[in-house]
């Protein structure tokens, strides 16, 4: 057998490969693989710098690989072939390049720089992958370190790689999940604020909480620096002993006062809220969760539920009181009659005892039915021409037996000239009767009253004011309402049920007019102010002598009135045609369209609450219509807010009343509408 020459390497010498025992799957592979075709030739002729680190490279748990050379044949141990996926094991001695030509663009500078003697740590770094039959994408935390030949010189690198890809991916998914949670953190409609340590200080608020504070530079500020106006309230002392204790603390429509800018008023609101405390894993309080909501408005519903609750209470007694007192006089009548032994002026006064406090009782329920009537809508007005001075003559016919009978002085104002309104004359008596009646009955005998009617040109003023008792200043705003009685003497023995007067301002509403009552203390009197359009105002002036009038020329529009009130609708047309107008009513939407269309009405009274639609909706579909652009438009709305007018305006409505609508606002409005198309 010849000798081999001496300088070619005995690749099967195992004593030669013994760098390469002990590297488990891919030790073997090593031992075992044709190296022929590798740039790197047989591990017997490796350099023993090469051999070295691939030692290392092959007893390491951690991901590595090794290229040397000119071509940089690529070397990797077991823990490396997850990453290459499909491309193991044909990686094995192939070049760099080769196996990474896909993501060569993002790692060959980092080669390069390995190859000029100097190491690179990058962390998280992506990485567009095809290592499995499509593009993946990836990312990576590793180094690239030099590989020294014997000389000292770099002919190859060094990589020790992890992957991170399912790291990256979770916290990708924890951010999303985080701002997420904090996307419906900010917008919840309840506040919500963190507050961390023994100092409260905001590390997170939601715009809720902003707005109801009324700034914005909350975090980084502890409790009592951001809020110095909330010291006295209870709110840092509650914190304190929450952070303490570690218990929750549950508060229910607590009053809050707050100042949303600096130096405003103090304004009061009321919250619901909860303090949670926060736990670190130790279990120790570490902050502070604020959540609540803003219940001022619930409260002061509920208040005011409340109080007219008691207010019909105290009616109700007050209510059996009065049926009960005409009963015990009528009751005992009833018992003397029975008899059978009174001699006929005994029977005579029995009788008109009877009669009478019949009659009182009458009075009562006949002022039940009819506060009960009108505040449901069931009152139809018998509307004509009147003049308020006429009026007032009935009322007084009415009421002059007890001014009489109290010695009072009255004094009478009236305008000298006939002052027509458009009213139900029974009802308008009555109205006048019942102040005039009021008057009489409280103010001591002796005591003086005057009635004044004022006429304006668009309006009639009837005061009555008297030197009576006077109101109380805390039951003045509530005069009107229904339950409020105005004298609160236990006895009652003026007698009544003090409802007289909301029985008053519901039949002024419905004629269009306003009603007020003044006191400036009790025992100082009051005064009593109706006002009533004037029926001058709604009708055309009469041609001038010379026949040149501009009113007289003024031609009548065409009108539609949309409302689902049918009672308030045909009151409001008839008032319009008394003016001339030709008017017609729908009541609801759809009508209304089609009324429009068939029309080409000049103005539109529209409400906005329609059982179809809603009347911002309605004027947007009329402004659409090319032919109707022109029409004026009118909001007739029980909502009277700076906001309602803006929606109002936004929809396309030329004016905005508020109901009930103000007669002389509307001829207003009309009278202009006739100019511009005269």
């Amino acid at each position: 057998m010849n000798n081999p020459d001496a300088s070619t390497p005995q690749h099967d010498d195992a004593a030669t490969l013994i760098f390469l025992g002990g590297g488990g799957e891919m030790g073997a592979m090593m031992r075992a693989h044709d190296w022929s075709r590798s740039p790197l030739g047989h591990p017997a002729t490796w350099p023993q710098a090469l051999r070295t680190v691939v030692a290392l490279m092959l007893n390491s748990a951690f991901p590595m690989f090794v290229a040397w050379g000119k071509d940089l044949g690529f070397l990797y141990n077991d823990a490396y072939v997850q990453i290459l996926g499909e491309k193991h094991p044909a990686s094995l001695g192939a070049p760099f390049y080769d196996i990474w030509k896909e993501i060569w663009p993002d790692i060959y500078p980092l080669i390069e720089r390995a190859l000029q003697g100097q190491a690179s740590y990058l962390e998280k770094l992506p990485l567009l992958m095809n290592r499995h039959g499509y593009d993946e994408q990836t990312w990576f935390t590793f180094s690239y370190s030099p590989v020294r030949d014997d000389s000292g010189t770099p002919a190859g690198m060094h990589c020790a790689c992890v992957e991170v890809t399912g790291q990256v991916l979770a916290e990708r998914y924890r951010d999303e999940e985080n701002k997420r949670l904090m996307t419906l953190f900010e917008q919840a409609p309840g506040i919500i604020a963190v507050l961390r340590g023994p100092e409260h200080i905001f590390e997170i608020t939601n715009k809720s909480y902003m707005q109801l504070i009324g700034r914005t530079d909350l975090v980084g500020k502890t409790a009592r620096e951001a809020l110095p106006y909330v010291e006295g309230q209870g709110f840092f002392e509650l914190l304190d002993q929450v952070y303490t204790s570690g218990e929750p603390f549950v508060g229910h429509a607590v009053p809050f006062d707050l100042a949303r800018e600096p130096g405003a008023p103090l304004e009061r609101r009321y919250l619901d809220f909860i303090y949670q405390p926060i736990r670190d894993p130790a279990g120790d309080v570490v902050g502070i969760f604020v959540e609540g909501s803003d219940v001022t408005v619930r409260k002061q519903v509920e208040d005011e539920l409340r109080a007219a609750n008691r207010q019909k209470d105290q009616f109700l007694a007050m209510l059996a009181h009065e049926l009960r007192n005409p009963l015990a006089p009528i009751t005992t009548a009833a018992q003397l009659l029975k008899m059978g032994t009174l001699d006929a002026k005994a029977i005579r006064n029995a009788s008109d005892i009877i009669a009478r406090q019949a009659e009182h009782m009458t009075d009562l329920v006949n002022d039940l039915l009819d506060v009960s009537r009108v505040t449901r809508g069931l009152v139809t007005l018998d509307k004509e021409e009147l003049d308020v001075n006429a009026v007032v003559a009935g009322a007084l016919e009415q009421v002059r037996p007890l001014i009489e009978s109290k010695r009072h002085s009255l004094t009478m104002q009236l305008s000298g000239e006939p002052v027509h309104v458009l009213g139900d004359r029974t009802r308008l008596v009555q109205v006048l009767s019942n102040i005039l009646n009021n008057a009489a009955k409280y103010t001591p005998p002796g005591g003086e009253i005057v009635l004044r009617v004022l006429a304006h040109e668009d309006r009639v003023v009837v005061t009555v004011r008297d030197n009576g008792i006077g109101i109380e200043p805390d039951v003045l705003p509530y005069i009107f309402e229904l339950f409020t009685q105005a004298e609160r003497t236990p006895d009652r023995s003026q007698g009544g049920l003090g409802i007289g007067l909301a029985l008053v301002k519901s039949l002024v509403a419905l004629h269009g007019g306003t009603v007020d009552a003044r006191s400036e203390a009790p025992g100082r009197g009051s005064e009593f102010e109706i006002c009533l359009p004037r029926m001058d105002t709604f009708e055309a002036a009469a041609p001038a002598a010379n026949g040149e009038s501009t009113a007289a020329r003024a031609q009548p529009l065409r009108v539609v009135v949309v409302d689902d009130n049918q009672d308030a609708a045909q009151m409001l047309a008839t008032l319009l045609e008394v003016q001339g107008h030709a008017v017609s009513v729908e009541y609801d939407g759809r009508g209304a369209l089609l009324r429009a269309r068939i029309e080409r009405p000049h103005v539109m009274l529209l409400d906005i609450g329609l059982p179809d639609t809603d009347g911002y909706a309605l004027a947007r579909q009329l402004r659409a219509i090319p032919e109707l652009r022109g029409v004026i438009l009118i909001a007739l709305t029980g909502y009277g807010q700076d906001q309602d007018r803006r929606m109002a305006e936004e929809a396309g409505f030329d004016h905005h009343l508020v109901k009930p609508a103000d007669l002389a606002q509307v001829s207003t409005i009309l009278a202009s509408v006739q100019r511009s198309t005269s």
